[in-house]
């Protein structure tokens, strides 16, 4: 079996939460593998991310650039080649930059590619077989991809739960000498932060995230009384933005914000990994969709069948009953 190896993106000297997802879907492949983290970067915050990460990865590999400081996939392709071994099999999280990075990457190291993996059936000889979803969740299909080349694989947030377990004491190998110069035909610019809305979703511990199934505007008052029972706030999906019914400081998702809460309700969301994506910190999340095949339920700590119009208000009446015998 190739080495495997896992692309880490990290801010402010902090890994991704994928980090430790990425290491469960490393032993889902190959249950004796010890799977080495790449970690690129420059500075400080390169150096708290390696050291945070040597409790979940046997292996780090630093590679420290004064060009990677930002995120840039063009040049980080061109100084992973530089230290992977011909036959490698690198995992990314599936997110917009992981998108941006792994196809391009495959073809550089004549590796085979399958993005969107949410699950792992096993090996078969040099095959892997493995589940990815098509058609917006409504069919998964299973692939057999052949590792003998290596191979590069983009793996969906929030499906391969982190290994429980003491922690490693791993070392960190800085490969920062391997990278030769470093040139890209695209370079950074500058970052522009989202505005700021009424209701700060960045903040709350438990989000009310309503999607498509919520059907009109009118709806999202049922979402909002359940959020008021509930001490929580009201997030959605960028359908119910485009529609005009929530504004777009409510948005969750790889095109809206990043939101980190205890809690999180998706209501009538299907669950496309770019929604998945803005989800951070493995929160308990319930999903309530009236489609029993919704992709969502794939990553939900629970799952429930039910028009959402009809189920929320029920679940409102019974939070304040219990409130109010609480308060007894």
């Amino acid at each position: 079996m190739a080495r495997i190896f896992a692309y880490i993106v990290h801010k402010g000297g902090v890994a991704d939460d994928c980090a430790a997802e990425l290491a469960a879907a490393a032993k889902q492949i190959d249950a004796s593998a010890s799977p080495v983290a790449i970690v690129t970067g420059s500075g400080p915050e390169l150096d708290a991310t390696c050291e945070a990460l040597r409790t979940s990865y046997g292996e780090v590999w630093k590679i420290s650039h004064p060009a990677l400081s930002y995120p840039n996939a063009e040049l980080i392709r061109k100084a992973l080649i530089q230290v992977l071994p011909p036959v490698s099999i690198v995992l990314v999280a599936h997110d917009h930059f992981g998108i941006d990075l792994a196809p391009g990457l495959s073809i550089k190291l004549d590796s085979a590619f399958v993005s969107d993996v949410v699950g792992i059936d096993g090996i078969d000889g040099t095959d892997l077989k493995v589940v990815r979803q098509e058609f917006g969740g409504q069919v998964s299909a299973h692939v057999r991809c052949d590792m003998s080349s290596g191979a590069v694989f983009t793996i969906r947030p929030g499906v391969f739960k982190p290994i429980e377990g003491p922690p490693l004491i791993g070392t960190v190998v800085d490969k920062s000498a391997n990278v030769g110069e470093l040139t890209a035909g695209r370079r950074y610019v500058e970052t522009v932060v989202a505005e700021a809305g009424d209701v700060d979703i960045t903040k709350h511990a438990v989000l009310i995230s309503i999607g498509r199934g919520i059907q009109e505007k009118d709806n999202v008052a049922i979402a909002e009384e359940l959020a008021e029972a509930m001490g929580a706030a009201v997030s959605c999906s960028r359908p119910v933005v485009d529609a005009k019914w929530m504004e777009k400081s409510r948005q969750v998702g790889s095109s809206g914000k990043t939101v980190h809460p205890k809690v999180y309700l998706a209501c009538g969301i299907s669950g496309a990994f770019q929604h998945l994506a803005g989800i951070k910190g493995n929160p308990f999340l319930i999903a309530i969709n009236k489609n029993p095949k919704a992709p969502i339920f794939q990553v939900a700590d629970i799952g429930i069948v039910d028009d959402i119009l009809e189920f929320l208000p029920e679940l409102t009446n019974k939070v304040r009953e219990m409130r109010s015998l609480a308060a007894k």
